[in-house]
């Protein structure tokens, strides 16, 4: 049952955050009248860029057990709407993503394994089964929009790995490269990016490793080359750009927690009877066509996912 938790900073929606503050005039473009005309024109100012060489991996046949009822989100929008802070804090941040060197790349595999390894990137996708899924995409921030991924079930990855029994948690962590990513020199945050998952949520069917999107290879500012997707938590869950996964025994500390552990917390599931401490979560606008629509528990995936957190009811799940 669920257990609605009022608190002394609780506000109605009227007098949430606007939604303008993060929603930009890019995004809304589409639902403005202006026409994708102007998204559609090419942005990136490497335009030489190398041959991506799992391209050939691209399409994937979709899984029809994973589609959603919304209309997919125009990848124009998609690809030009992102959460990249190693690269902006601004959205409009495509161009700066392209600095991303996603070749060569590798993967570590460590902590409570049989045995610790590191695989180049094409190496591991030529081990996996890949498949397309749409799945719905809600962020913190009360907007969402539908994606038609690529990849994997994290589930596959995790049996790759072959942690041991005492595993309980999976920790992922994304590169450290200041070098290459200018927003990792801010001291302020507590880089590298990582995020955790239970060994159950890991194994969840839902559970996703993407690297690829629209039938092509994962763009640079989406997460390349790998990234996670837990569609039924919020998208800071989905960490980017991926180097290390280890099997532990102690819940990892998030990289949002650790900035403000206040406001996020390891959980993160959707849930709109639970409100930022700034602004509620009742509702989401839908990027594209700018439709202010309510929430749904766990993001509409509660026949997936409810089952994982029974028993827990006395934890902050939808921080």
């Amino acid at each position: 049952m669920l257990i609605r938790r009022t608190r002394g900073w609780e506000i109605a929606e009227r007098e949430a955050t606007p939604e303008a503050v993060f929603l930009n005039r890019r995004a809304l473009l589409a639902a403005g009248g202006f026409g994708l005309a102007a998204l559609a024109m090419p942005r990136f100012g490497h335009a030489a860029e190398e041959a991506d060489p799992s391209a050939a991996l691209y399409p994937a046949k979709r899984n029809p057990r994973f589609v959603a009822e919304q209309a997919i989100t125009p990848e124009e929008i998609n690809t030009h709407y992102n959460n990249f802070y190693e690269y902006s804090t601004n959205k409009d941040l495509a161009d700066a993503a392209q600095a991303l060197r996603t070749r060569p790349w590798s993967v570590e595999f460590g902590g409570l394994v049989e045995a610790p390894k590191t695989v180049a990137i094409d190496d591991l996708f030529k081990a996996m089964q890949f498949e397309e899924r749409v799945y719905r995409h809600r962020c913190v921030e009360a907007w969402s929009m539908v994606v038609p991924w690529t990849g994997f079930p994290l589930a596959a990855l995790v049996a790759f790995a072959k942690p041991l029994g005492s595993a309980k948690y999976v920790r992922m962590e994304t590169f450290m490269d200041p070098d290459m990513a200018p927003g990792q020199n801010q001291p302020f945050y507590p880089w590298p990016y990582v995020e955790g998952l239970t060994m159950a949520e890991a194994t969840n069917e839902l559970a996703f490793m993407v690297t690829g999107a629209y039938g092509k290879p994962l763009p640079k500012q989406m997460g390349a080359p790998m990234r996670l997707h837990t569609p039924w938590k919020y998208g800071f869950k989905s960490i980017k750009s991926i180097v290390k996964i280890s099997f532990v025994e102690e819940q990892p500390l998030n990289f949002w927690q650790q900035l403000q552990a206040s406001e996020y917390g390891f959980w993160a599931n959707v849930n709109p009877e639970v409100p930022h401490p700034r602004w509620s979560q009742a509702s989401e606008t839908v990027l594209g066509t700018n439709e202010r629509v309510p929430t749904q528990l766990f993001n509409g995936y509660a026949p997936f996912v409810a089952d994982l957190y029974k028993g827990l009811q006395d934890q902050p799940l939808y921080m």
